[in-house]
């Protein structure tokens, strides 16, 4: 076994064990992790939410026993493929030992810890880009034109994980076009690879047509509700904390580019790289969106590095850009992820409010990380959900109606009641099994100054009344209360479907 091997292995242990150590048991899983989960349950070449990739690793969780054991690696081990691809990068372009080393640390002690500890699409979305780069860079060195077909299956898979991958595209091929790489764009094989792509991605845009395009709505729903409180500065000032140990390699990377010989055939990853940072801020998009661009170029910056800083005294400097990023990460673990409790939080959050991290989409600041406070309550929700399921009669025709998919999906995850809750909202809104007759209902309604709850229901019911609420004043769900209506007077089913028709009406 060579040295190489060994620190890969290395970083790879490493990497397993911080995604696990850096999360405090006193969470829950998020909000969107149950959503996810629950798309095991409901196979479909599309979602509302997202395409069908998450769907097909949630189904092998619930294989493996939908632990949250399984829910987190997943996770985990897509930011350790980020970090293997990343090495094999590095490789590509003649890296040495230290190159490598200077590479891996980049990545690990970064913010893909935290997006690695969440089970949602953004892990395999980085996964996706990063490898789709290392494909144009083998290419790029190689020649070799079956290359072209490996890229389009990476993009493929990518595009059916999370459609964000597109802005990769977007970013590159004018970056292309303005380079003498544009001769890539004349062989045949690309547009084969093309429509390689397109057959693996069609069953999902059939899907997409067959359901009116509900992304379109997704989008403009995103866009009025999250997009417009994005600030284009805050965006560009989030890019420098998702690495902010390896701001010194990126820009070496941006610099050899430009200027070292050896990278001349790669020098359209530099306007690649503004491109793509441009089309997301025309479009007002989320910092994180931006992620996957970033490892490639640590690649670059890794090689360029060990290059110039192997002989005389700059060689006393190789220890410094590795100790940046271990530097960086100690005020990370104590702030960055949630391995400190929502009280610790509360009483010191200067530093979380001056990194903007209280900071929610709805533009205001709160006690909590958004994510934070959205892995929290969702146990004590779903107990008290299953307390009130288990005191009515006919459970079989008892619907559990949620305000939102995190209370549907979380009330479904813990559950020992084989409950299967459904919302208006999200993909729950195509998972009502109408064909049971409903006749008591329990309402998951999230807390309101004014809740009309009682006044607006109770006259369609024998009997009523409230069976408690979340009382964690730390989780986004606080107060979100539990209400059981028993013995319908009026067809239930009826008023479900003439909701579920309006919620699905995407012109309106």
């Amino acid at each position: 076994m060579t040295r190489k091997t060994i620190f890969l292995i290395g970083f790879i242990i490493l990497k397993f064990v911080l995604q696990y150590v850096l999360l405090s048991p006193e969470y829950d899983l998020q909000r969107d992790e149950y959503l996810h989960l629950d798309q095991a349950h409901h196979l479909a070449w599309g979602y509302l939410s997202v395409p069908p990739v998450t769907s097909w690793i949630s189904y092998l969780i619930f294989l493996l026993g939908n632990s949250v054991f399984w829910v987190k690696f997943f996770p985990a081990l897509f930011g350790v493929l980020t970090l293997v691809i990343v090495w094999k990068t590095i490789e590509t372009l003649k890296g040495n030992l230290y190159a490598l080393i200077l590479g891996a640390t980049c990545i690990l002690l970064s913010s893909l810890l935290r997006i690695n500890m969440l089970y949602q699409p953004n892990s395999l979305d980085v996964l996706c880009w990063t490898a789709f780069y290392y494909v144009v860079v083998v290419y790029i060195k190689s020649e070799d034109k079956n290359w072209f077909y490996i890229g389009a299956v990476v993009f493929a898979f990518g595009f059916l994980n999370k459609y964000n991958i597109l802005f990769l595209l977007i970013g590159l091929l004018p970056a292309l076009l303005l380079s003498p790489q544009r001769k890539i764009l004349a062989e045949k094989k690309v547009y084969l690879a093309l429509l390689l792509g397109l057959l693996f991605i069609l069953p999902n845009l059939l899907w997409q047509y067959n359901n009116q395009f509900p992304i379109v709505h997704h989008m403009k729903e995103l866009a009025e509700t999250q997009l417009v409180n994005v600030d284009r500065i805050g965006f560009l000032k989030e890019q420098l904390l998702f690495f902010i140990g390896a701001v010194p390699v990126i820009l070496a990377a941006l610099y050899a580019l430009l200027f070292y010989k050896p990278f001349s055939k790669y020098r359209f990853f530099f306007a690649s790289i503004i491109f793509t940072l441009l089309v997301f801020l025309y479009f007002k998009a989320k910092a994180y969106y931006a992620i996957g661009l970033y490892p490639v170029y640590i690649a670059f910056g890794a090689v360029f590095l060990s290059d110039i800083l192997k002989s005389g005294w700059k060689r006393y400097l190789q220890p410094v850009f590795i100790l940046i990023p271990l530097l960086f990460f100690i005020p990370m673990y104590h702030l960055a992820f949630p391995n400190k409790s929502p009280e610790y939080i509360v009483q010191h959050p200067k530093k979380y409010k001056e990194l903007g991290m209280l900071r929610w989409e709805d533009g205001k600041d709160h006690a909590l990380p958004q994510d934070f406070a959205d892995m929290l309550g969702w146990k004590e929700l779903a107990r008290k959900t299953d307390s009130a399921y288990s005191a009515l009669p006919d459970q079989d025709k008892t619907i559990v109606l949620c305000d939102n998919y995190g209370q549907a999906g979380a009330i479904n995850y813990y559950t020992t009641k084989g409950i299967k809750a459904v919302s208006f909202n999200a993909d729950y809104v195509n998972w009502f099994d109408l064909s049971i007759p409903y006749k008591n209902l329990i309402r998951i309604k999230e807390y309101e100054e004014e809740d009309n709850e009682f006044k607006e229901t109770s006259p369609y019911f024998k009997t009523s009344r409230i069976a408690g609420e979340i009382t964690n004043p730390y989780a986004r769900e606080y107060k979100t209360t539990v209400f059981v209506f028993k013995d319908a007077t009026v067809n239930i089913n009826k008023r479900l479907e003439q909701e579920i028709r309006d919620e699905k009406d995407y012109s309106k």
